[in-house]
């Protein structure tokens, strides 16, 4: 990661004024290599480190994809994507209790290149990411998604994705046509339908598996990061693909009707606190039997770009063709 070195930032600007960079920590590069995570400590008297979220906007792939996929299409939605993350921290994040997301301090766009300096949850004690989640973990996580569902119910998206998710299917071609023919493939359409025509809809986080949670360490809240891919939705979206990357699929036990069932009531109690008008019990009757065509649409995507994935597997095979039996599909 020493190749970033020579465009670390020497100063950070915050509120009209500048601050000296006293050091830097790389965290990580970005995903395709569009630039780089850091925290920058600062010369502060208030805010001693802030997270710089530095992107590159190449007019061609950084490097090879790791799954093979480096078309131009892939390329484009990368650069769509930090565009979204982009805009979302700068006109909406504010918008909705501070608590949820890492705050943006500053957000600029200069050439081929945008910078979002951000919170550091390590100086609230939100920072700590986990592998291995506990049942609390998956509560929490799941406690942040109804809150924020309940919150954008019916919001219209301006500069986010029309349709959110990083596999729509409509953002996903190359992968669907590398899709074997077969059942889900070819209800695969009427499936992204149904889901977006669903009369309630709200903004989804779009890439809500369980790393991009943050969590303090007493566990009593949670931060959710990584915003390239927020756009419309129904929430059972975000749901299922925080279920994806946080359940044992080896469990012989294993059921996700207690997640969906608390789900839907956490979000009947967010949606009295912020749209008391909407009958909570009307929206579970819309998206709660959504949940296994959702589940479906995410292992549509995971077939055509990774068909020896590990979130295939019998449990999960088992829950689309109970999905595509019930909707007659």
């Amino acid at each position: 990661m020493s190749k970033f070195s020579s465009s670390l930032p020497e100063s950070i600007e915050l509120d009209g004024e500048r601050f000296c960079v006293v050091n830097h920590e790389i965290i990580q590069p970005l995903w395709s290599d569009y630039g780089y995570l850091v925290r920058c400590f600062i010369e502060h008297p208030q805010i001693p480190s802030v997270i710089l979220k530095s992107i590159q906007l190449p007019s061609e792939p950084a490097i090879a994809h790791p799954k093979g996929w480096n078309t131009p299409a892939s390329h484009q939605r990368k650069l769509d994507s930090y565009q979204v993350e982009f805009n979302w921290y700068k006109n909406y994040a504010s918008q909705q209790p501070l608590d949820w997301v890492p705050q943006c301090l500053m957000a600029t766009k200069t050439n081929q290149r945008l910078d979002l300096i951000l919170e550091d949850l390590k100086l609230i004690d939100c920072a700590n990411s986990v592998e291995m989640p506990s049942q609390r973990h998956i509560k929490l996580a799941i406690e942040w998604l109804a809150c924020f569902h309940a919150y954008w119910l019916g919001c219209a998206p301006e500069r986010l994705w029309s349709r959110g998710t990083y596999w729509h299917l409509g953002t996903r071609q190359n992968e669907f046509e590398a899709m074997q023919q077969g059942r889900l493939k070819q209800a695969a359409p009427d499936i992204a339908e149904r889901i977006y025509s669903c009369r309630y809809q709200t903004l989804v986080h779009g890439d809500a598996k369980l790393a991009n949670f943050c969590f303090d360490n007493a566990l009593s809240k949670t931060m959710a990061v990584d915003f390239q891919y927020v756009g419309q939705g129904i929430g059972v979206q975000d749901l299922v693909l925080l279920l994806t990357s946080a359940l044992d699929f080896t469990d012989p036990q294993l059921s996700i009707e207690p997640w969906v069932d608390y789900y839907f009531e956490q979000l009947e109690a967010a949606v009295i606190i912020y749209h008391p008008t909407i009958d909570s019990s009307d929206l579970e009757r819309c998206w709660r039997p959504l949940v296994g065509l959702a589940w479906a649409d995410f292992q549509r995507f995971l077939l055509g770009w990774s068909p020896t994935h590990w979130k295939i597997n019998p449990f999960t095979q088992n829950l689309v063709s109970v999905a595509l039996d019930k909707h007659d599909l």
